[in-house]
């Protein structure tokens, strides 16, 4: 059966989305990661039985590499997480954000492109998937309507900038060069396997090492949180259904302020996990200085995908949250393989 290959599956969304991949129906699975500080191995360790699931370590910006595994795989589908994907770590070295994002998926598409004309003979039936981010459209004021497939782009980091550019670039292809592409623009993200510096993740460490529980300026910037196996099957629908040349949003219908993502954890660790003296979690939040830029509010409207190709979110974010607070009050090996040497550092920089 034709493989898939999936770029950037060693990390949060890519990992997920490949230990949910239906193996049996969809066949295997070839997985290239860099194995940067957000790539991590033990994610995929339940894989390691699956003789579908192959682990490729190396770079989409390295051309010779992703030539050879497309003629060596003869792939039906390229489903494109790789990315640099953090704002605060964009903001204090852009350069990284530029490589990957933009340089990356530039000689990823050519690669691409050459392999499904050549080989291919131009087969309609091959599949670009781009996986991109809602925060390429900028912010949105309180009563502002949510970002939708033509909203227009207004990236306000470099992290957001260079998806931008990658986004624009996949488009690009499609329209001068034909090459199947769809490209998805997601709301944040939470769940298993996502890297502790992220909000979510980071609040919930950092509760149970007694930690200060940073909240950046007043705590009042809205998001639409997704659950990310939610996310996985939306690209999966897209892969299957969606137009060529079409964007879609994937949103969890889930808009919060910040610091009350932050005490919905703290009351649910003072169930699940209380405090040895009693006291709840809520009296480690901090509040840090705002970062530059900061986007304050993002929302999706994710009409389009639920009207044409019928997917819609299962989690809440209650049900989704509670989901992610036990797994990672489950999975302490992993959270200890992932909070020690450069990402410390890291914290110990962004955080003080």
């Amino acid at each position: 059966m034709t493989s898939t290959i999936v770029t950037g599956a060693a990390g949060f969304i890519g990992a997920n989305f490949v230990l949910t991949w239906p193996y049996a129906s969809a066949g295997p699975v070839v997985n290239l990661d860099k194995l940067t500080y957000a790539g991590n191995l033990q994610s995929l360790e339940s894989l390691a039985a699956q003789p579908a699931h192959r682990f490729v370590r190396g770079d989409i910006g390295d051309a010779e590499l992703i030539r050879t595994l497309l003629r060596e795989e003869q792939p039906r589908a390229v489903v494109n997480f790789a990315a640099e994907s953090h704002v605060d770590r964009s903001i204090l070295g852009p350069e990284e954000f530029v490589q990957t994002n933009i340089v990356g998926t530039f000689r990823l598409l050519q690669e691409v492109l050459t392999y499904w004309r050549d080989t291919l003979k131009s087969d309609p039936s091959f599949r670009f998937l781009h996986v991109s981010t809602d925060e390429v459209y900028g912010t949105l004021g309180p009563k502002d309507p949510a970002f939708s497939e033509t909203t227009a782009y207004a990236p306000n980091s470099p992290y957001s900038a260079s998806k931008a550019a990658s986004d624009h670039l996949v488009r690009a292809y499609h329209h001068t060069y034909g090459l199947p592409v769809l490209t998805t623009n997601c709301s944040n993200n939470y769940g298993p396997f996502q890297f502790p510096e992220k909000l979510i993740p980071l609040v919930i460490h950092n509760a149970l090492a007694g930690k200060p529980l940073p909240v950046y300026g007043d705590g009042q910037q809205v998001r639409d949180w997704l659950f990310v196996e939610d996310h996985c099957s939306a690209i999966r629908a897209v892969l299957e259904k969606g137009r060529v040349g079409e964007t879609y949003n994937v949103g969890g219908n889930s808009e919060k302020k910040n610091l009350d993502v932050v005490k919905t954890i703290c009351a649910i660790l003072d169930e699940l996990k209380p405090r040895s003296d009693g006291k709840p979690y809520a009296d480690q939040i901090t509040f840090v200085q705002d970062r530059p830029g900061h986007d304050r509010r993002y929302a999706i409207d994710a009409t389009k995908i639920e009207r044409e190709i019928g997917w819609k979110p299962a989690e809440t974010f209650e049900t989704g949250i509670q989901k992610t607070v036990k797994w990672y009050l489950d999975h302490h090996a992993w959270v200890h393989g992932v909070t020690s040497g450069d990402y410390r550092k890291w914290v110990e920089k962004q955080y003080g």
